[in-house]
């Protein structure tokens, strides 16, 4: 007996509770097979394509290209169980019963194919309204008479709440939702089956992931990760349905705060009402650092970027004042220190302001930075950057000097410390060896949470890293 099975917008993490359709991937009628991306979604973070847990026959799809629908929405309903109507040799799967799989099957995605429907059936478009709800399903065909109709949440194979239901132990679904967390495990070779998960009902969250991976290579046993860094509480989401757009008066263009934008304002909000910060400045000689730049590059190889030689020298900077590269976890009233740099870089794409991630920068040299960078931000520019490639920085870099600035006073990437910035590098006057002469010089300024630390540290922070700048032979000390 056929079941159509009803596929909603899955959590995406990161605390995302909406996401924009920007691309079918399927038409109703098309033949899917379990994990086959069915949508493409742009959240407030990255543009994802969306697998589907199972496999059959699409039988209708909610909402149209540029609607924005919220987390638990209905995305698709699919018929399994049972052969086309079209008489193809491909057999629909039964389905994994998973929330979202994604990335997680060996088996080679089915062709697609279109099914003759019997009995066409007319309706509405599935389109949704300002609200962001899903209305009807988009030329839905009538299940046949012995077709069931089945939910996530209500038969065995699909979860409710998160676990699986009328399922073997070792042939159940594994708790994850997230497709990054099973694309991270998927790429390290990590069975999720393997883990228990420290989020709510066991749910497998990315720390659960990363802290195995880091026991696998250092032999360790201790808590999960997501325990030693806890996580700072987000702030409460408006539910979409009570949004509401006010006319534009005469003369006025209105552009909701939504996707990247909306991201950001929520963020730069937070971290002015929570952060109590102060910033403090320098002027430095950048000529030697120029001058190392170049001999560098001059010397063959990779060509080495000024960003990851500013980066070099942050990392540096931290591994002698750690104090900066923290967080305050507000509801247990404690600051956090991290002994790694997740390093942060701000970079300006046309779909707005981005922070990529670096991950490790304190174990990479500058080719690899230099590498690093250039992946990151031509991700960024293409729109590709996945959610964990935006998240989980401790100190960012912030080089505005490409604007053609000199200074600024940053608001700092909640729920970081402190972020560096660094404005353009130009010819000006200056005393050198006790003689004016005209040198490269840039302004150095340092945006920190003074809940962290006092002027002291911060001031001895930006003193080091100037003093890299200026005399970059200084490095050679921890190298």
């Amino acid at each position: 007996m056929a079941q159509v099975l009803e596929f909603k917008l899955p959590d995406l993490g990161e605390g995302l509770t909406e996401a924009e359709i920007v691309r079918w991937l399927v038409e109703v009628g098309d033949v899917v097979a379990i994990d086959q991306p069915v949508v493409e979604v742009e959240t407030a973070k990255a543009m994802v394509e969306v697998p589907c847990p199972y496999g059959g026959v699409v039988t209708a799809r909610f909402g149209e290209e540029g609607t924005e629908l919220p987390v638990g929405a209905p995305l698709i309903t699919v018929a399994v169980g049972e052969r086309p109507a079209s008489g193809a040799d491909d057999t629909a799967s039964e389905g994994s019963g998973n929330v979202l799989v994604g990335y997680g099957t060996s088996e080679a995605p089915a062709r697609r194919r279109r099914v003759r429907q019997e009995r066409p059936v007319s309706g509405a478009s599935a389109t949704a309204g300002p609200t962001g709800a899903a209305a009807a399903p988009e030329h839905a065909p009538a299940a046949g008479p012995a077709a069931a109709v089945t939910t996530q949440a209500g038969e065995p194979t699909a979860r409710v709440n998160g676990r699986a239901t009328g399922l073997g132990a070792d042939d159940g679904p594994v708790p994850v939702i997230s497709p990054l967390v099973r694309r991270l495990a998927r790429q390290n070779g990590l069975d999720l089956r393997e883990l228990t998960g420290s989020g709510p009902d066991g749910l497998i969250l990315r720390a659960d992931v990363e802290y195995a991976l880091r026991a696998a290579g250092q032999g360790a046993t201790e808590a999960p990760a997501a325990e030693q860094h806890p996580r700072v509480p987000q702030a409460p989401a408006q539910d979409l349905a009570s949004r509401s757009s006010a006319p534009a008066a005469p003369g006025e263009i209105r552009t909701p705060l939504k996707g990247i934008r909306g991201a950001v304002a929520d963020k730069l909000a937070r971290s002015r009402r929570e952060i109590p910060d102060a910033t403090c400045w320098v002027d430095a000689d950048a000529t030697e650092l120029m001058r190392a730049r170049t001999a560098m590059n001059a010397a063959g190889g990779p060509k080495i970027s000024l960003l990851a030689l500013l980066a070099r020298i942050c990392t540096a900077a931290l591994a002698r004042f750690p104090e900066l590269n923290s967080m305050v976890d507000t509801e247990a009233r404690e600051i956090v220190r991290f002994d790694h740099v997740h390093l942060g870089f701000a970079a300006q794409t046309d779909r707005g302001l981005v922070v990529p991630v670096v991950r490790d920068a304190h174990a990479r040299d500058a080719e690899s930075l230099t590498a690093e960078f250039a992946r990151l931000t031509e991700a960024g520019r293409t729109g590709t950057l996945t959610p964990g490639e935006l998240t989980g920085g401790t100190f960012t870099l912030n080089n505005y000097g490409v604007f053609g600035v000199d200074g600024s006073t940053p608001i700092i990437n909640h729920p970081e410390a402190a972020m560096l910035g660094v404005g353009r590098i130009v010819p000006k006057p200056w005393v050198h060896e006790g003689e004016l002469a005209v040198r490269q010089v840039v302004q150095l300024s340092l945006t920190f949470d003074h809940r962290v630390c006092d002027g002291g540290v911060a001031g001895g922070f930006l003193r080091y890293v100037a003093d890299c700048v200026e005399q970059p032979a200084v490095l050679l000390r921890t190298l």
